[in-house]
């Protein structure tokens, strides 16, 4: 259980829809399709349609502060089968890191190597009350993409299993860049925010709108709020 998982959810039954790609910078194919993740015939790159709404919001304050940038999206609605297969992927990743074998970890590394995993990953939940963030389409992974189409550099890349993955890690660096990379992902996290997202307070590039995270952080930061979720899981995936 996560915090945010106290939050009700009151599904509104709002429709997945297509992220409309034209608007936004991708990578292609899906970074987690040419891992194989078992998306079947449905696309990564569906949200809720206010989410929709909210990220192309998010779009537009971005380029009003830097013309030529995009917001790339990384990935987006993530069936919980594929939730599965990433926490399986990011465990088996973590263990050959660091040339450990599964048969041959003892209970105390087992731990510590899933307590790693599940910093970052959501436990890929079929509850009703507790789905994983991106299995609900309200959560999206973004980056930046500048002027010369390339990526902008946040100080770490997306998905790693480190402190680096904190929104504020760099704050207080004394390395060259690192006021660099804070300013990048404060102003991801300023356009995200001023459309309506609330951020993941442990991964610089997860945001959301509408779903139990989102509502948690939303209370959490004004308390005369009383958001509930108004997004569960999309059950796209049976």
């Amino acid at each position: 259980m996560r915090p945010y998982h106290q939050i009700p959810i009151f599904e509104c039954g709002e429709p997945l829809v297509g992220i409309p790609l034209k608007l936004f910078a991708v990578e292609s194919p899906h970074p987690y399709e040419k891992l194989l993740a078992p998306y079947g015939a449905h696309s990564p790159y569906y949200l809720r349609q206010s989410v929709v709404e909210n990220l192309i919001q998010a779009q537009n304050y971005l380029r009003a502060l830097r013309p030529h940038w995009y917001i790339q999206i990384f990935d987006a609605y993530r069936p919980v089968a594929v939730q599965q297969f990433m926490v399986d992927y990011s465990f088996a990743q973590a263990l050959n890191e660091r040339g450990l074998i599964e048969a041959e970890l003892s209970p105390n590394q087992r731990q510590e190597l899933w307590e790693l995993v599940y910093q970052i990953w959501a436990a890929p939940s079929l509850d009703e009350k507790t789905p994983p963030p991106h299995s609900t389409g309200a959560a999206v992974d973004v980056t930046l993409v500048n002027e010369q189409g390339q990526i902008v550099d946040m100080g770490s890349p997306i998905d790693e299993l480190s402190e680096r993955s904190l929104p504020d890690y760099y704050i207080n660096s004394e390395y060259p860049e690192a006021q660099q990379y804070h300013t990048h992902r404060q102003l991801l996290r300023d356009v995200m925010l001023k459309a309506g997202f609330q951020r993941n307070p442990r991964e610089w590039w997860h945001f959301s709108f509408g779903d139990q995270m989102w509502a948690w952080l939303s209370n959490k930061s004004n308390p005369e709020n009383s958001f509930t979720a108004r997004y569960g899981r999309f059950k796209i995936d049976g």
